[in-house]
């Protein structure tokens, strides 16, 4: 009965996406059923792994990198939008594109270094869940770590049922997450004048603020997010016409702007809550352990409560759909896919491993933000490559203006991802204090 009632949720979303492109109803009233796809991907730009970053931003320079957080999201913006333009345009997503395309060798390349970036992603992402689970419960970390494989198993079994119900259970976790943090900013003493100037001026004080820049920008589009987000949309809904996807691409690009922007303002909401409560005396947090037991006493154990609640929110959804993306991404490169019990079993596995041999986990997540910097140009290249394709794209290649822009965007990120590797490796960069 159960499964018949989640089949019939993602039929009638279906039903009311096809009555508004056969204009027999209007988008607005349909607002709630045309959104989904860009809200599950947006989980990406709201892991554990930001957490981390923005904490020590807002801690160590106040409010003065909010305008890196800012430059982060448009990019993202545009990267998810063509992403979801191209399962729409196409009927495949990113890694089926890249089989039809490519050489084989290539291909077994791609799909080798996209698997290293799903258990990369998983580990930030499951580590995350974990230790917010063992904060707010008292528990071992161990303990977090199996209650968080549990959930996010029980949550994954749920994507047989149709597309719908994850999209909801996603977007409910989303909703978690930002009204943790609208109590976060509500508790904390704000000055927005410090923030609106952190928002629209550019400045990097000393080599520690050039790092914290980097690693907000370069590690900002995930790679699992780009192959994610056409999967979505790719056979989220039949069209008959050009007309009907020239819809669909509208509506999705709405629906990214939306999402992200909401993605955003929680990433600048991290930073915030970090500048106001932690720059003036505790400037030296870099964990998230440290950020709740701090919390505390300056803002109660509530705001302390929701902070944890957050980060165990994150993690889950975050682990998900990173799952996702990692069996869409070998069921697309090599046209095999593995059970998902296996699939869930060996991407955390390296993070059991990394914490039963006493690994520092804030280095863990450190190597793993390096990890996705090294597998990011492939999905990003591939992307603009094949986007720009009439041959691929008919009507709706790349023009110009966004194609440019695309370029521009990738340039940036992959050469701040350069940065970042060498930053990891202990590489000294001749950058001004």
């Amino acid at each position: 009965m159960g499964t018949l009632q989640s089949q019939s949720l993602t039929d009638r979303t279906r039903g009311a996406i096809s009555e508004v492109l056969a204009k027999r109803r209007s988008p607005l009233a349909a607002v709630f059923s045309l959104a989904g796809p860009a809200v599950v991907a947006s989980i990406a730009y709201m892991d554990p792994g930001n957490f981390a970053t923005n904490i020590q931003a807002g801690a160590e320079y106040n409010y003065r990198l909010l305008w890196v957080v800012l430059l982060a999201n448009l990019a993202a913006m545009l990267f998810q939008a063509l992403s979801a333009k191209l399962g729409i345009a196409t009927g495949y997503n990113l890694a089926e594109i890249c089989r039809k395309n490519l050489p084989r060798s290539i291909v077994w390349v791609m799909w080798i270094v996209s698997e290293i970036s799903a258990m990369a992603t998983d580990l930030a992402e499951f580590l995350g869940g974990a230790i917010g689970i063992s904060l707010l419960f008292h528990v071992t970390l161990m303990t977090g770590m199996v209650v968080t494989a549990v959930v996010t198993y029980g949550i994954l079994l749920v994507e047989g049922r149709g597309f719908r119900p994850m999209e909801l259970i996603i977007g409910g976790l989303v909703a978690v997450i930002g009204l943790c943090y609208l109590i976060e900013i509500w508790l904390a003493p704000i000055d927005w004048s410090d923030v609106a100037q952190g928002l629209v001026t550019p400045r990097l004080d000393d080599n520690g603020a050039v790092t914290l820049a980097v690693g907000i920008v370069g590690a900002t589009v995930m790679p699992h997010a780009i192959y994610l987000h056409s999967g979505l949309t790719q056979n989220r809904i039949e069209t008959r016409d050009a007309g009907q996807k020239r819809q669909l691409v509208r509506f999705s690009n709405h629906e990214v702007v939306v999402a992200l922007a909401l993605a955003g303002l929680v990433n600048m909401a991290m930073v915030v809550m970090a500048a106001s409560n932690f720059h003036a005396a505790h400037s030296g947090i870099t964990e998230i352990g440290e950020a709740y037991r701090t919390l505390t006493p300056l803002l109660g154990a509530g705001a302390a409560g929701a902070f944890l609640v957050s980060i165990i929110a994150s993690g889950i959804s975050s682990s998900v759909v990173g799952t996702m993306a990692g069996q869409m991404i070998m069921q697309g490169f090599i046209g095999f896919q593995i059970p998902l019990w296996l699939r869930r079993l060996v991407t955390m596995m390296p993070a059991f491993v990394i914490v039963a041999l006493g690994v520092d986990t804030t280095r863990a997540l450190v190597m793993s933000q390096v990890v996705l910097s090294i597998a990011l140009p492939v999905p990003m290249i591939a992307l603009i490559l094949f986007t720009r394709r009439p041959d691929i794209m008919g009507p709706f290649a790349n023009g110009r203006t966004t194609d440019i822009t695309a370029i521009a965007m990738a340039s940036v990120i992959l050469l701040l991802n350069v940065i970042l590797i060498l930053l990891a490796l202990g590489v000294h960069l001749a950058l001004p204090d």
